[in-house]
């Protein structure tokens, strides 16, 4: 981590994460930090975030937790592999989005209990080669769609 970019699509300014041992150094920090994709914090401190489905405005934005959980035991690299990888498609289905490491102050849930942020903080942004290397050691260490009715 440490290069900046200026002036690119993707978080122009913000430090960038190269690998996931920089973002572990980063979620060490005893304040909770999140992800989130989209065009950035520049258009989001302008958008309102919105449940699709119902139509309903949201007041926060909708963000993936980075901070493991406490009952995870488990290397820190695994989690953020698979947080990492949980929306990843949003930012591989648009070349506009991106993802970048946040945090805030939860406000409340999204329609699908995830964290909704207010008084966000942008951190850093994540490089395309942190997003590669989530992805090969999500599928090297994870049983990935398996669920509790695959016995």
């Amino acid at each position: 981590m440490g290069e900046n970019t200026t002036g690119d699509h993707a978080g122009g300014g913000l430090p960038v994460v190269r690998d996931l041992r920089a973002l572990a150094v980063l979620v060490a920090d005893p304040r909770p930090l999140h992800l989130r994709y989209s065009d950035g914090p520049d258009q989001d401190a302008a958008a309102v975030g919105r449940d699709y489905e119902s139509g309903l405005e949201l007041p926060g934005l909708s963000v993936t937790p980075l901070t493991p959980e406490p009952w995870w035991t488990r290397p820190v690299e695994d989690w953020l592999a698979r947080q990492v990888r949980k929306y990843a498609p949003l930012a591989e289905e648009d070349s506009g989005r991106f993802g970048w490491v946040l945090r805030g102050r939860t406000v409340a849930h999204g329609p699908d209990h995830e964290p909704l942020l207010d008084r966000v903080e942008p951190v850093a942004r994540l490089s395309d080669a942190v997003m590669d290397e989530a992805l090969e050691r999500y599928r090297l260490r994870f049983e990935a769609g398996r669920g509790p009715t695959d016995g």
